[in-house]
């Protein structure tokens, strides 16, 4: 015991001793930012070595909650901590290695079987940052325990507040799909509590380290499900020291304001991908073939040119198939190129760009563009499909055109009230009219419910990058979710992406994973059935008299346990759930509260994808299948909400999959 203890000791000062360099880091590179306006060149200069430091010092903050590392490899009688971010000391030597370099990896990929000239692994444990023990595995001998106590005490720690990194747990399996390449678009199918949208966050942490100045400049993404989600997942990232990730839903990538709703028959259309060939169709027949020959004064001279040199310039820029706008633009450049010949020709001499941008403005030139290739917004071109959807085109059948047709059209584009499905459409429309910018990576979680249209932005804001595409067949809620990754993946533009299945749950507990897989048959997609490491945790099924009463005393015994509770109903049972927990004088949290003052959030079963709860309460399970077409696949998703207990309530009989369980 001593000896373990003067062990326990010494990491301990490693601790201290790491985070004094870690203050001292900082604190050098704070004086730098203070002086470095001094030792730029000019006020450029100055300003991007300001950023560049802001970010540094950012990057070097130290949350005393959270320990600096968490493991340490012992490599042929050298010893290396592994933790968050990378700490030197004053000759620059390391005291901590960050989680992504190239050596942490034996960290997660060592096995007895395969040591990789690992002697030991260590793990440590922590309570509030203070290190409290740890765990050898002598590799090197050939000696590796089952799971560790420390890992499982780690990964089944409560929950209350936003997500937390999984650096010090993260699985072999997990670790090469969060270190596969820049250029590789994968696609992740896990099952609940696989630790998929932590794959996907780590593996924008891993590319962000390995090409920080190319990502930096192209950017990465991470598209969510819905706000909540997003307040949710929030820390993670700026825990890895990354800040500059850009976090967003589909609609808040879309700059158009939704004010309108759809009948679900419209929203089945525009979300559907003929969409994308109606819009497109409708933009090229806009394009005509000149009439007229073009003539242009010029002074004393006059420049013609005739109808069939415009028709070869349009017909030339059509072949070429720019973006909408490109396209007019290569139309008016071309012809004020044979203008420039003709001038050239007559006077000797080139003319100057002045001259050439007064050409390319003058009333006859823009005349002859506005009848060939005329100007048009993105807002104009829905606003013309939606107002009268075109009788003779053979993609839509009739049906169809009438649920697009607005039964009482607006005056114009400006006036009118767009929908969700409508800002999708105008995205689309703008990337036919004009180039969108590309992000150099895109996470996308919860992506089974993109619609093929919301792929289509997606896409295009990934067209020059790769995806890391994250979720779960089964938990497909939306009316047009995917039945398979290959349709989708075709969507988003990366066909070839590998589909890789996690179906180990590290979260969810066996009891709860075994109840949420009666339902897989009945959910009409072919994915694996999960199962879980974890045989604690807790899971009962109750028929009650009074739904509110038992809610409300399901919610004062959850709140005897550690960790938060989420009460999960239909949509129009979230009013009453609340009031009767509220009139109980129980504290509720918003479901985008992360500051953990309230343990005990209600919400709807709608908004609870992609969020967890140490102790969940599902309500009347057959009023959420009911409320949906896809109900059933509801059902999945909220069940598995679960990380340690779960009580379901319902006075109703239970769903067919369930029956007979209570």
């Amino acid at each position: 015991m001593p000896a373990l203890e003067t062990e326990l000791a010494a990491e301990r000062a490693h601790l201290d001793a790491s985070r004094i360099a870690l203050r001292r880091m900082r604190e050098r590179a704070e004086d730098l930012f203070a002086t470095g306006d001094q030792v730029a060149g000019d006020p450029f200069a100055a300003e991007t070595l300001g950023r560049t430091l802001a970010r540094r010092i950012a990057d070097l903050a130290d949350n005393p909650d959270t320990p600096l590392f968490f493991g340490r490899l012992d490599i042929e009688k050298h010893e290396y901590h592994v933790g968050r971010r990378h700490v030197t000391d004053t000759a620059g030597e390391p005291m901590v290695l960050d989680w992504r370099a190239p050596l942490s990896r034996r960290f997660y990929q060592a096995s007895a079987a395969e040591p990789q000239d690992v002697d030991v692994r260590r793990r440590f444990g922590f309570v509030k940052g203070e290190l409290t023990s740890f765990e050898d595995e002598h590799l090197g001998r050939g000696e590796e325990q089952g799971t560790s106590q420390i890992l499982l005490d780690e990964i089944e720690r409560p929950r209350v507040g936003p997500m937390r990194d999984i650096v010090a747990t993260i699985q072999p399996e997990q670790d090469a799909l969060v270190r596969a390449e820049l250029d590789e678009s994968i696609c992740v199918q896990g099952a609940p509590g696989t630790g998929k949208t932590a794959v996907g966050l780590h593996r924008a942490a891993y590319l962000l380290y390995l090409h920080r100045e190319r990502l930096r400049r192209a950017g990465v993404l991470i598209v969510g499900p819905n706000s909540a989600f997003l307040q949710y997942i929030a820390s993670v990232l700026p825990t890895l020291g990354e800040l500059e990730v850009r976090q967003s839903t589909i609609d808040g990538l879309l700059g158009t304001p939704v004010k309108g709703v759809d009948a679900d028959a419209a929203a089945a259309v525009k979300n559907h991908e003929k969409m994308a060939l109606v819009l497109r169709k409708r933009l090229l027949s806009k394009i005509q073939r000149p009439e007229e020959p073009l003539t242009v004064a010029d002074g004393s001279y006059r420049w013609r040119i005739s109808v069939d040199a415009l028709r070869r310039v349009v017909d030339d820029v059509r072949r070429e198939a720019p973006p909408y706008a490109i396209g007019r633009e290569r139309v008016r450049a071309r012809i004020v190129s044979l203008l420039m010949r003709q001038s050239e020709a007559r006077r000797g001499d080139s003319p100057s760009e002045g001259w050439q941008r007064r050409m390319g403005k003058s009333a006859p030139v823009v005349e002859v563009l506005d009848h060939v290739w005329p100007a048009c917004t993105p807002e104009q071109l829905v606003f013309e499909a939606l107002s009268d959807p075109d009788p003779d085109d053979e993609l839509l059948d009739e049906a169809e055109r009438e649920a697009l047709r607005w039964a009482k059209p607006p005056k114009s584009a400006k006036s009118a009230k767009w929908s969700a499905a409508d800002a999708v459409l105008i995205d689309e429309a703008a990337g036919l009219i004009d180039r969108v910018p590309s992000f150099g990576h895109v996470v996308v979680d919860e992506a089974q419910d993109l619609s093929p249209m919301q792929a289509r932005v997606l896409a295009r804001r990934s067209e020059h990058g790769s995806i890391t595409l994250l979720g779960d067949l089964a938990q497909g809620t939306a009316p047009w979710a995917a039945r398979d990754w290959g349709t989708l993946l075709s969507h988003l533009g990366k066909p070839g992406a590998r589909v890789v299945p996690l179906t180990t749950g590290f979260r969810v507990p066996a009891a709860v994973v075994a109840l949420a897989n009666r339902l897989l048959p009945a959910l009409g997609v072919d994915v694996p059935a999960a199962r879980s490491l974890r045989t604690d945790g807790a899971l009962t099924l109750s028929t009650v008299a009074e739904i509110d009463k038992a809610v409300v005393d399901a919610a004062r015994e959850a709140l005897g346990q550690p960790g938060s509770v989420g009460v999960i109903a239909a949509d129009a049972a979230v009013d009453g759930l609340t009031e009767a927990l509220r009139g109980a004088g129980i504290a509720l949290a918003g479901p985008e509260d992360t500051d953990g003052a309230a343990r005990v959030t209600v919400l709807p079963a709608g908004l609870a994808k992609g969020l967890e709860y140490d102790h969940v309460i599902v309500v009347e399970p057959a009023d959420i299948v009911a409320a949906e077409p896809r109900g059933l696949n509801r059902l999945f998703v909220v069940l598995t909400r679960a990380v340690s207990r779960l009580d379901v309530l319902h006075s109703r009989p239970l769903p067919a999959p369930l029956d007979g369980l209570s």
